[in-house]
């Protein structure tokens, strides 16, 4: 057996780890690398190995950086099978969909910026028609399910409690006479979050691949980050201001929406319009009432009610149209903004920080991890400056982070993930993570007690 890790390796997006047993190839997630402009449209087009040449596809969660290169995937030749969650099959076929139209979006604004420059014209990645045949090979399977993806191997899928049918992976492999437990965690997810269920974890398996994300911290519990939030809100909108949240359009928007709905009701910050600007998060809703399995009991008896506060809320406008997002943009009343991609790369959220950079009363609150040169990072770090479609901005408004709001686990839930196997693993696998955050974590792991840790290089093998 071997493992070559294609992607989410010394950095946190763009996941691709490939399998080769019995002769076959297994690929776990296949999701875009987000980064560098030019380094990323490079990455996501050309595979380090034949898409052909692929049996099957395992499929952890929706989030763009772990299937939004399905989409290059099957437009290049793979024709087998994208085993999910049923809620992920739903869910990724509206997200890997909607990023087609903002690829093409994307490309058609920035062409004319091109054109008036006397420059050539861009393609986009891909195109929506190419993620709808991507979409129509989702396979959904319950969790908990046994199923056969290749030879030798057995899969099940079980919850991960990250976003809406997010799953960790075990495989039951044998091989040349030859028993392997293997284990794939996907992205983990957190204790005590609102709406979905808690992450299962691992138990006697010899080999893991682990992410790391906040492999350096562990998150104030999300109380504080409520409060955090609360503050953000209050303070802009007493001055006047927009609150613009680059926000992933499933997990943490609807999250905040909850939070704001509390907020609002509790009378902690003032009754302002909040708009979700994604229409993704549009379609994204009749998901969540379609699939109550992936509910803790409390969030599974409100949204069989239909009146789940994430999904119907008083002062909460779902905006579909073009026209009604620019129009947002036209209105100076205080009022809060959702809008997709979470790392501010593509979709109307660049567009929102791009007519609201320069107003002191504005903020721009981060919420979640954001990748080393996306927007999204440049903006965390406070840069005075912004490229924004190949326009300098002054950065004028006011920048908050909240990372307890985060869905990615911290290091104390990382670190019991993998104290759960020390007895068992003969080497864990630490990816999805940056250096200073995977090393700390695996210096802390040594410390435990759980030597058998490593961190692979980007397109390493290794046999196993």
């Amino acid at each position: 057996m071997r493992i070559k890790f294609h992607g989410a390796a010394h950095t946190v997006t763009g996941t691709q780890h490939l399998l080769e047993i019995n002769g076959s190839k297994l690929l776990l997630d296949c999701g875009m690398y987000q980064g560098k402009r030019a380094e990323t449209y490079e990455r996501n087009l050309n595979f380090r190995y034949d898409p052909r040449s692929v049996a099957a596809v395992l499929l952890s969660h929706a989030h763009i950086d772990h299937s939004g290169n399905l989409p290059n995937l099957v437009k290049q030749g793979y024709e087998g099978s994208i085993f999910a969650t049923r809620a992920t099959a739903e869910l990724g076929g509206l997200m890997i969909r909607d990023s087609g139209r903002i690829q093409e979006s994307d490309a058609e604004f920035v062409n004319k910026k091109r054109a008036a420059r006397g420059q050539d014209p861009i393609e986009p990645l891909y195109t929506e028609q190419d993620a709808e045949e991507a979409a129509n090979q989702l396979k959904g399977v319950d969790y908990d399910q046994a199923f056969e993806p290749i030879p030798g191997v057995v899969a099940r899928f079980h919850e991960a409690g990250h976003i809406l049918g997010s799953a960790s992976i075990s495989l039951e492999i044998e091989e040349k006479g030859r028993k392997i437990r293997f284990w794939f965690s996907g992205d983990i997810g957190r204790y005590r979050m609102p709406l979905l269920r808690d992450p299962i974890l691992p138990e006697a398996v010899d080999y893991m691949i682990m992410e790391s994300t906040y492999g350096d911290k562990s998150h104030s519990n999300p109380e504080n980050a409520f409060i955090e939030f609360r503050d953000v809100v209050k303070r802009t909108v007493e001055r006047g201001g927009k609150v613009i949240v680059p926000a992933f359009a499933v997990g943490r928007t609807q999250e905040l929406v909850y939070n704001l709905n509390e907020m609002m009701t509790e009378g902690e910050v003032p009754h302002v319009p909040v708009f979700v600007d994604s229409p993704l998060a549009v379609n994204a809703t009749q998901v969540f009432r379609n699939h109550p399995e992936c509910f803790d009991d409390e969030t599974r008896q409100f949204v069989q009610e239909a009146r789940h506060p994430a999904l119907d809320f008083k002062m909460l406008t779902y905006v579909k149209s073009v026209d009604e997002s620019k129009a947002l943009n036209e209105r100076k009343e205080p009022m809060i903004i959702l809008s997709a991609s979470g790392m501010a790369e593509t979709g109307r959220i660049v567009h929102h920080i791009r007519n609201n950079i320069g107003d002191p009363k504005n903020t721009i609150c981060i919420v979640s991890w954001q990748a080393p040169y996306t927007m999204g990072r440049r903006l965390a770090d406070r840069e005075p400056e912004v490229n924004i479609f190949g326009e300098v901005h002054k950065r004028k408004c006011d920048v908050a982070t909240i990372g307890g709001l985060s869905g990615h686990a911290g290091q104390d839930l990382l670190t019991k993930y993998a104290l759960g196997v020390k007895d068992s693993a003969k080497q864990i696998f630490l990816v999805h993570g940056e250096e200073r955050q995977a090393m700390t974590l695996q210096n802390l792991l040594k410390e435990r007690g759980v030597p058998q840790t490593y961190y692979p290089e980007l397109h390493e093998a290794i046999e196993i």
